[in-house]
């Protein structure tokens, strides 16, 4: 059983987005799709003050089995990446939650309304 956290919204492209006080997004991938990647080996992250397009793909991971594409939960500014996971992506495996990717600036909050929370991730992923 992947471990979901409440307080958190998800993307049905198993993205995690943690909204901070100041507004801004912190994002990293799920539990369930680091258990389905494996050992994750490469990550490769967008570079601050990148404008992204809700469900562009900004960034690449790889894990021993394969390649992915992570996306952006919504529009918005990159404000920066996670050098540590870059350095260590076995960071992800350890704990998906702490071993954050990137932060975002959304362009409207409004598009946080989109996301699903924690039941509505984890309906979409019995499903799968």
């Amino acid at each position: 059983m992947s471990n979901i956290p409440a307080e958190l919204k998800y993307t049905k492209s198993h993205e995690w987005i943690r909204v901070e006080a100041d507004g801004s997004l912190t994002i990293g991938i799920t539990d369930h799709a680091q258990e389905a990647l494996g050992d994750i080996v490469f990550l490769e992250l967008p570079e601050a003050e990148r404008d992204v397009d809700a469900g562009e793909a900004v960034a690449v991971i790889e894990s021993v089995k394969a390649a992915s594409d992570i996306y952006a939960p919504v529009a918005g500014t990159v404000l920066a990446h996670n050098e540590a996971a870059i350095d260590a992506p076995e960071s992800v495996n350890s704990d998906a939650y702490a071993a954050w990717l990137f932060k975002l600036r959304p362009a409207d909050g409004a598009d946080l309304g989109a996301l699903l929370d924690a039941a509505g991730y984890q309906s979409e992923i019995a499903d799968a």
